[in-house]
């Protein structure tokens, strides 16, 4: 009797986009889905902050959310960094539950494509997943001045320029951090929208193979979208005028922007940026972790209820009314934490 030889399964590779909120993520990751890696079965819907569409797993999203908040964190906090592990109990439980989250977001994909900003910071908990799933990585980092992001962030959540770019510090210490031993690709934000073929000749050389399957096709979609009105905030003014914050934020960009240009950086500037966000963490976490977490609560149900609202429409009354009821809850979160960034925003100017 012959023996069949045993089936193996097919391998898989997933597009990790890694970075942080407002700064290219979106525009990288709708390419790698049109050159064929795979999206989640749950997308995030667009809005008037970005009507192209975020392209995040939105059930992912609120997960991560409620992970960060279980380790007194949340998607803002300047001191994400590093990651914070709970007892070795809750870690499996999370760790469980986001595997079957992943098999429920991505149950076929041979390239799944998981972008979602919080799993920068959280990046340790899902290259666990992805060992438990057999699943190997390739990473995207988009690199955008922080200034542009902190531009962005101040139109659409009120943020001081401050804070937005040592939160945007925290997360791409993460992305480079977490990333070391895999293949990873860093890309210029501006440089793909002058000139994505280059980028993504980039790309696959840095991950030592091609994308999926971008066809011609695949390519003048491209087109269409990468265009010139992606560029929401030009910047103007230089890091210095913020500051220590601003010192930070300048170390880890002259990195991530020479690395996006092809150079090989110094690292001691990471090692320095990460030793000073760290003593700062030390000196004003208590200040803003727990106001912080209460406004990412709220926000992470009115992200819920808007997704619910957006792919099922039978429930549309009854979603738009927990929307009304969450907003009255996010203004009363909001108004806690402008004291918080008032108590902030006068250390900052103690220095």
């Amino acid at each position: 009797m012959s023996r069949q030889p045993a089936k193996t399964a097919t391998p898989r590779t997933a597009y990790l986009v890694l970075g942080m909120h407002r700064s290219g993520t979106s525009a990288v990751t709708q390419l790698l889905a049109l050159a064929g890696a795979q999206l989640p079965t749950h997308v995030m819907p667009g809005d008037e902050h970005n009507a192209k569409g975020y392209f995040e797993p939105w059930k992912i999203a609120i997960f991560n959310d409620e992970r960060l908040r279980a380790a007194g964190s949340a998607w803002d906090d300047p001191f994400a960094y590093p990651y914070r592990a709970l007892t070795p109990d809750d870690d499996k439980a999370w760790l469980d539950a986001a595997t079957a989250l992943f098999d429920e977001e991505f149950p076929k994909a041979a390239w799944p494509l998981m972008k979602d900003p919080r799993a920068t910071v959280l990046l340790p908990m899902w290259r666990e997943v992805l060992a438990r799933k057999r699943v190997e990585a390739r990473c995207v980092i988009p690199v955008r001045h922080p200034l542009a992001v902190a531009g962005s962030l101040r139109r659409r959540d009120g943020f001081a320029d401050e804070k937005s770019v040592l939160v945007w510090s925290a997360y791409m210490l993460a992305a480079e951090a977490y990333t070391r031993d895999l293949p990873r690709a860093f890309v210029g934000y501006d440089a793909l929208l002058a000139d994505w073929r280059a980028e993504v000749a980039r790309i696959e050389a840095a991950h030592g193979a091609p994308l999926p399957k971008l066809t011609a096709k695949a390519a003048t979609e491209i087109d269409g979208f990468l265009t010139a009105d992606l560029r929401h905030n030009a910047v103007s003014d230089g890091l210095k005028r913020l500051g220590w914050a601003g010192e930070i934020a300048g170390d880890v960009f002259a990195w991530f922007e020479a690395k996006a240009a092809g150079r090989d950086p110094d690292q001691r500037l990471l090692d320095r940026a990460a030793a000073r966000l760290a003593e700062r963490a030390r000196d004003m976490g208590a200040l803003i972790s727990s106001t912080t977490r209460d406004l990412a609560a709220v926000r992470a149900e009115l992200l819920d209820a808007r997704a619910r609202l957006e792919v099922a429409g039978a429930f549309e009354a009854e979603a738009k009314a927990s929307i009304a009821r969450l907003e009255d809850g996010w203004r009363a979160a909001q108004s806690l934490l402008d004291s918080i960034d008032a108590e902030l925003d006068a250390a900052l100017a103690e220095e």
